[in-house]
């Protein structure tokens, strides 16, 4: 059970890195949903075997020990996920809560032929990346769509958002992976975006949407 904490935090880190530049104690102990003592306590742990680097009133830093490790409880998680669905007929919205218990598995053998089943996917049922056996994630999948510029297009390819709310919205859009866009307008007052498919159809998203969506850039 102590290590499971502790690499459900080390993996909290790797979430928090993607959407803000600092990761705080603050901003882990929210993320844990525990106090702000609670959260110090196990980043000395995590800092003891390495994960973290660690200093009193500076930001928190995930190791290179640490984030490949991050990066391979993700690829558990993921390819779980993927196996859940593709060979046992879960819903995808059904599988979450089952391969956060499964990625805690210390066995690469058992991952390595879950992968080789699944002949090498690149990407989880929702569409995001799987990193590979280095914990290195596919290189063309770096964007987030809240980072284009007005004229830019791309081809949608992920979602950072693992929750019936963000389906129900992307379903709603008919935004679905593989589709071509090019975004022609970002709204100053709230930075919401339209996004032109199709040449002809235009969808809002709010900028949370967006920061949720990854994106291929391709040439104009």
């Amino acid at each position: 059970m102590a290590t499971e904490t502790k690499e459900n935090y080390l993996k909290a880190m790797r979430s928090i890195s993607q959407f803000q530049k600092d990761v705080t104690i603050t901003a882990l102990a929210k993320k844990m949903e525990v106090s702000k003592p609670t959260a110090n306590n196990m980043v000395k742990k995590m800092q003891e075997i390495g994960w973290v680097k660690y200093e009193k009133y500076k930001p928190l830093t995930l190791t290179l020990k640490g984030n490949k490790t991050a990066s391979l409880i993700v690829r558990k998680h993921r390819l779980a996920e993927m196996f859940l669905v593709q060979n046992m007929g879960f819903n995808k919205d059904e599988v979450h809560d089952i391969a956060e218990q499964l990625e805690h598995i210390h066995s690469p053998k058992f991952f390595d032929r879950m992968d080789e089943i699944l002949k090498t996917p690149k990407y989880d049922p929702h569409g995001s990346p799987i990193p590979d056996k280095d914990g290195v994630l596919p290189p063309e999948v770096e964007v987030k769509l809240s980072t284009l510029k007005v004229g830019e297009k791309g081809i949608i390819n992920g979602f950072l958002k693992q929750n019936k709310a963000f389906d129900l919205l992307m379903a709603q859009h008919e935004i679905k992976l593989g589709k071509s866009f090019e975004l022609t307008g970002i709204e100053p007052f709230d930075y919401s975006f339209s996004l032109c498919f199709n040449g002809e159809d235009i969808k809002v998203l709010s900028l949370e949407a967006c920061e949720s969506i990854w994106v291929i850039l391709v040439d104009q």
